[in-house]
């Protein structure tokens, strides 16, 4: 049974979101939660576009997890250019994340593995 309740699963703003984070992971780079709200239609900032946020996000990564792949939310980030506490949470939640385990250690581990498995394939060299 999920962790998150279904909300988002299955709507256009769920996989406009799960694309913002693949286009992120495929350049190895991050998104904000900011871009997410504006994806979203929320505020900018405030608790409902952290909760919207942090549900569609919760909901992705049940679905990652769950088709054998690392936790897509972990290029997701706030301002301060780290995940939110929820990210920690539910990895700990999802049983990824141990307690006491070094949260940032986690999450950078944790982008690698992001990185390597929605990475874009090398085109193939003509001979």
């Amino acid at each position: 049974m999920p962790l998150v309740p279904s909300k988002y699963r299955g709507t256009t703003t769920y996989y406009h979101v799960h694309s913002e984070l693949v286009r992120a992971a495929q350049y190895r780079g991050l998104t904000t939660y900011q871009d997410l709200a504006v994806i979203m239609a929320l505020p900018p900032s405030g608790s409902h576009m952290g909760s919207e946020a942090g549900h569609v996000l919760g909901e992705i990564v049940e679905d990652e997890v769950g088709a054998g792949r690392p936790m897509l939310s972990a290029v997701a980030v706030s301002v301060s250019g780290r995940p939110g506490p929820g990210f920690f949470g539910l990895a700990r939640d999802l049983g990824r994340l141990r307690t006491g385990e070094d949260e940032q250690a986690f999450w950078e581990a944790e982008c690698k593995r992001v990185y390597e498995a929605w990475r874009r394939p090398l085109p193939v060299e003509s001979r």
